[in-house]
């Protein structure tokens, strides 16, 4: 007879990777935007560079797998429907997301649909609060830090800059900018990337009962998240990246070098601290301070709006489709 359970577990794992290609897909804007915004690299090069790096960024460290699997959600609430519940809220969001060209957070989608799955299955008990509180106060950090970082390190290329021609100019953050991606790319990898990590190893662990597998997470497991979110950034979000690269400001080598740092920084200080923190919002952010450095009105600021009501409506709506998946899984 069929192990009903292992079946559980396939459908969680198929989930899971199509969390990790459609967090690729809208967060390809993240890491690659500015760069064809620029007109540094061709659609296509960027693509494949990202990928690489973001494979690479998913295969390293998974201190933001561990939060994701068992710091949001106290142990004895996790299960099979919870975490169903959670993928199924934030690949359909995401998916639609994607397909209107908004650039939003996959993160903390996935972060809403696992609060409220638990919430359906074991009311506040089941949250980790403190772990939440940390999360949320990165929502609002994160942005912050990518929108001054962007705008005070344009200022200094302003500059340190100042009496150099526009082409040279041109020439050296051309090139200062493939590596900004990829740090970008690899950055978004080490954090997003980590996802399906964790999900896949919430089940697993639930599957065998054994929590030692958090000591040494299965290599497979790493390698198919990555697989999976380097796929979708590969086969790319491009309704997303025209709304970063093309339609927040207008952007040249030097500022898509320094929104593209910044952001990176703030990810790659997250992601070392074990805190999931959003990918778009702090790439959005710094592109937003890097074009405010020649004025204000410089940032599409309705276009900006945009994205920020996306932003915003992610949480509830995550949290509504996973709470109402979960209570329907719960009653079989």
């Amino acid at each position: 007879m069929p192990d009903a359970a292992l079946g559980v577990l396939i459908l969680i794992v198929a989930l899971a990777i199509g969390l990790g290609f459609v967090n690729g897909m809208n967060d390809a804007a993240n890491a690659i935007a500015t760069t064809i915004g620029s007109r540094v690299l061709s659609p296509r090069a960027a693509i494949i560079m990202a990928a690489f790096a973001n494979l690479a960024g998913a295969a390293t460290g998974t201190a933001v797998a561990a939060t994701i699997g068992k710091g949001i959600l106290h142990p004895e609430f996790i299960s099979f429907s919870v975490i169903i519940a959670a993928l199924m809220a934030v690949v359909i969001w995401g998916g639609l997301a994607t397909y209107f060209g908004l650039p939003i957070s996959l993160t903390h989608g996935l972060v809403s649909g696992l609060a409220f799955a638990g919430l359906a299955a074991g009311g506040f008990d089941a949250v980790n609060l403190a772990v939440m509180g940390r999360i949320i106060s990165a929502v609002v950090t994160a942005p912050m830090l990518g929108f001054v970082g962007g705008f005070i390190l344009m200022l200094g290329v302003y500059w340190l800059f100042k009496d150099s021609l526009p082409a040279r100019l041109r020439a050296i953050f051309s090139n200062g900018q493939i590596l900004s991606a990829a740090f970008m790319a690899y950055t978004h990898g080490k954090n997003d990337g980590q996802m399906p990590i964790g999900v896949i190893t919430m089940a697993l662990v639930i599957y065998s009962g054994n929590a030692g597998l958090w000591e040494g997470i299965p290599w497979w497991v790493i390698i198919v998240s990555a697989a999976a979110i380097s796929s979708g950034t590969a086969i790319g979000g491009w309704r997303v990246m025209k709304t970063l690269g093309f339609r927040v400001t207008n952007l040249k080598p030097a500022q898509g070098f320094v929104a593209q740092t910044s952001a990176a920084s703030v990810i790659e200080l997250a992601s070392n601290l074990g805190i999931p923190v959003s990918t778009t919002h702090s790439m959005s952010a710094a592109i937003m301070g890097v074009g405010a450095t020649r004025r204000f009105s410089a940032v599409r600021w309705s276009v900006a709006g945009n994205i920020l009501t996306a932003w915003l409506v992610t949480f509830p709506i995550c949290g509504a489709i996973a709470y109402a998946v979960a209570s329907i899984l719960k009653l079989f």
